[in-house]
Formats: structure tokens, sequence, C-alpha cells
């Protein structure tokens, strides 16, 4: 069949809370047939300290609860930031609003308990589309939680369109199979694909990503990261609070499966100095994803990685170390390691235009591949 290919720009705010992501795309929801700009816009410190406080906020209240008016404001505030984003961004690249057929909202998240049948993200759809003038696809995971799957990761469908379009968008592809795409946020999470003219992939949040590491080296010094790495690479590891950690019930789940940001937030090495904590949640976060491996079908001959975390050479070196393998950052093979979930948004966008699945068994666990997605149209 073939389908029109759509000009869509995809946003992402992570559980990171550093800032937003922008990517345009071109795409027919099964293929991408051209990458455009991408950009990062960083949040203020008033900003992502309000985003905190939603999430908190959030955590405390019952499944059942009505979303306080707190919430409300903190929906709108997301919309303004990212319609700030995205008119930026067109004005930066030249880019005419008219050239641009559909926005991937992902929204900002505040709470994930598919086991409770919730997965809260705030952000304003409506507004947004007001704002930018373009139509916007948002609340992309309610739907697979209401029939049973897990709700994330989504962003596989989207690795596995990257690799099947590599040679088109000039890209490299790996030269062993199968391969692991890891992707390290604020949570890690891992698609397995087979082969690139193979649809059979397998995808779960593998635990902590760079959150802990990030809110332990905030809560010490002040800095948002553990920047290059530096303060684990200076530090010891605790391999017996490690081993504590893996005992997390987790990690014996089967997959597919997925995370809160603060999953794991009780895994705090209390008493440490800030270059052994480091060093300890840096190695939890590695030896999270080497567990993570025995869920696959076959074992991973590469694993190339995504997300912030490919910035930190001390979790680099510790994931290379626990996986005996190669690991590169995807950049190698001419990704965007930055904006690749900002333009996976901006793809699900397309396929939820066209009812195209957003998940599928072995990605959420739902009992059959889920369409989802709901449209915004400009008003007036």
């Amino acid at each position: 069949m073939d389908r029109k290919v759509f000009t869509a720009i995809g946003l992402m705010s992570g559980t990171s809370m550093d800032g937003i992501d922008v990517a345009l795309l071109e795409t027919d929801g099964e293929h991408i047939t051209r990458l455009g700009p991408a950009e990062t816009y960083a949040y203020d410190d008033a900003t992502r300290e309000r985003i905190r406080d939603a999430v908190r906020l959030a955590a405390s209240l019952p499944p059942s609860f009505k979303i306080p008016d707190a919430l409300d404001d903190a929906g709108r505030l997301m919309a303004d930031r990212h319609a700030a984003a995205v008119l930026k961004f067109l004005v930066t690249n030249g880019i005419d609003r008219h050239q641009v057929d559909v926005i991937g909202f992902h929204g900002q998240t505040l709470r994930h308990a598919p086991e409770l049948g919730l997965t809260w993200q705030v952000g304003d759809a409506q507004r947004l589309a007001d704002l930018t003038g373009i139509r916007v696809v948002a609340d992309f995971r309610r739907a697979d939680v209401a029939a049973g799957g897990e709700g994330a990761p989504l962003a596989p469908l989207y690795h596995a369109a990257l690799l099947r379009s590599a040679e088109g968008l000039g890209q490299r592809r790996p030269a062993v199979w199968p391969v692991a795409v890891l992707n390290l946020g604020g949570v890690g999470n891992v698609t397995w694909v087979e082969k690139p003219e193979n649809p059979e992939i397998l995808a779960f949040d593998t635990g902590p990503g760079n959150a802990l590491i990030d809110d332990w080296v905030l809560a010490g010094s002040g800095a948002r990261c553990d920047l290059g790495g530096e303060l684990a690479a200076a530090g010891r590891v605790d391999d017996s609070l490690l081993a504590e950690w893996m005992r997390h019930p987790y990690f014996s789940q089967n997959a597919p499966k997925s995370l809160d940001r603060d999953a794991f937030a009780q895994c705090r090495p209390e008493g440490a100095t800030l270059e052994d904590g480091a060093a300890t949640l840096t190695a939890f976060t590695a030896a999270s994803v080497a567990e993570a491996s025995r869920q696959f079908p076959q074992a991973a001959a590469e694993w190339i990685v995504c997300g912030g975390g490919r910035h930190n050479p001390a979790l680099m070196q510790a994931l290379r170390e626990r996986l005996g393998v190669t690991v590169k950052p995807v950049d190698v093979y001419g990704w965007r390691g930055d904006s690749l979930e900002a333009e996976a948004f901006g793809f699900l966008a397309v396929r939820a235009l066209y009812g195209m699945p957003l998940s599928l068994p072995s990605t959420t666990r739902v009992k059959t591949p889920q369409p989802g997605g709901r449209i915004f149209h400009v008003m007036g």
C-alpha cells in the first residue's frame, strides 16, 4: 500500500527533565524518507523545579484521584514551553508552519504505573495546536495501558524503522546481528532487533538510566549531572550495596515490562562520598542493562546507545565491561542520539494519522498490535 509521506515535527521532554528536543522528519509511517533539522531547548531552573513539583504531587495521589488544578497548570506550562520551542525551531530553520503536517507531542510524564492502569503525561495538546497553527497528535500511551499493555517503551518501532531505512538515509547499518538499541535517558530501555528485514523485535525498560545518578549529584553538589562521568571515575563501587539493589523484584519479571522514573528511588548510597555514590549508581545502571540482556531470544552481537547516557564515558565503559561485546554510541551509524526520541514521536504521530499500531505484544505486552494517540486540530 502506497501511503503519503508526511512532514512531522516530534517533541520530547523526558524523565531527565533537562529540556525539549525538537526534530523534523518525513515518513509514511513505515519508512523514514528524510531527517530534517533537530534542536534542543533547555529548561530554565524554574521550569525544571515546577516539573519536579508536579511529579512529586502526582506520586502522592491515589490512582482514581481527579487530576488537580496544579497539574492542569503544569499541562498549560508544558504546552507554552513546547509551543515556544516549535516556533523558535521553525524560525531558526526557515520552515513555514504550513510545510508541517503534524506535531507529535509526548508531553511530560508525571507518573507511570501500568499495574494500576494509569500513565500520566501532562501537556495541553489543544493549546499547543492553537499556538503553533499545526495539528497535534498526543496522548500516545493511554490506549495501550487501557488495553492491558505497559504503555512503554514506544520508541522501538522507530528504532526498527531506522534500521530498515538506513540505506535511503545515507546511514550505515551494523555489520553483525542481532542488535540491541539502548536508550539511556532517566530510565533505560532497550530494543532487540534480530535483523532489519525481520519485523521481530523485543523491547522493555531495563532499569535505571541517568535519573538516580543525576538526583544523587544534584543533591550532593547542585550540579545537574555527573559531567563526563568524572565523579564516578574517581569513586569506588560498593559491591555489597550493588548486589542488594540487584535483588529488586523488577529484575526477575519477564519482558516486556516498564518502569516509572522513581521506581528505584529507594536505591540511594546513603553515607557514601559523592564520588563513591556516583560510581555505585553508575555500576547499577550498567548491571541492570547486563541483567536485561538475559531476556533476549538470542544474545545481541552489538549494542548501540542513544540518549544522554552515551555522553558519560564512565557509564559506557561499565557497559562494555559487563556486556562483553561491542558497545557504540548510535552517532557512529549516522543516528542523532540526542533527538532520537523526538524523532520517534514524530514518526508515531504519522502512524496515528493512519491508524497504524504504535505498540506490539513484544514491546508493551499488549494482547494485539495497538493503535493510539489522539488528534487535535487547530481551532478557529
